[in-house]
């Protein structure tokens, strides 16, 4: 019987997943990803998820393989994870009182099949105080998301609003997500199963 593999240590994607009843091992990807910065947001951010899903499918061609990436686009400049504090801070100072566009990307593999699309998501800042970015990125939370914030997390008083799929904001659009793995075979179970 197939089992879904998540490609991701992202303990985000991994919670969201988790509370939709999805019983799924993780093995996360080792590859150094590939930056393409000829393609579009949402065509980088699908080839980011296929180079995931496919590095661990290589090994485990017999199941489902999911990897999923999260992009956050400002002005047409992609923001990733901060290297150190000053990263963080020119972010989010470049996010602040603005509107953006984040986009996550979903690779779907299973033996002859692949499912690969993005949705993105408009996220519109306040207008934020040195001292508010400052207490934000003292708090540590930045460090290992892209666009330097979690929207589900203390980021959250940093959002004004959004338009779109809030859990792709997240790292996963997971109700498009739990739709597709159902066509792969792979559904809810009940929590005595997943015990």
């Amino acid at each position: 019987m197939k089992r879904l593999i998540l490609a991701s240590s992202s303990p985000r994607r991994k919670e969201l997943l988790s509370m939709n009843l999805l019983s799924y091992e993780v093995i996360p990807s080792t590859i150094q990803e590939v930056m393409d910065p000829s393609l579009s947001p949402e065509e980088l951010v699908c080839s980011l998820a296929r180079q995931k899903a496919e590095d661990v499918f290589g090994l485990h061609s017999e199941h489902v393989v999911l990897g999923a990436d999260t992009i956050v686009v400002n002005n047409g400049t992609v923001l990733g994870k901060p290297a150190g504090r000053e990263e963080a801070f020119a972010a989010l100072r470049s996010l602040s009182g603005r509107t953006h566009t984040v986009y996550t990307g979903v690779c779907i593999l299973s033996e002859g099949v692949e499912r690969l699309f993005s949705v993105s998501t408009d996220v519109t800042f306040w207008e934020l105080s040195e001292a508010e970015i400052e207490y934000y990125v003292n708090s540590g939370e930045p460090f290992d998301k892209a666009g330097s914030y979690g929207i589900q997390g203390l980021g959250a008083r940093l959002v004004q609003s959004i338009a779109g799929d809030f859990y792709s904001v997240v790292g996963l659009p997971v109700s498009r997500v739990v739709r597709e793995l159902e066509s792969f075979g792979i559904s809810a179970v009940s929590q005595e199963d997943d015990i």
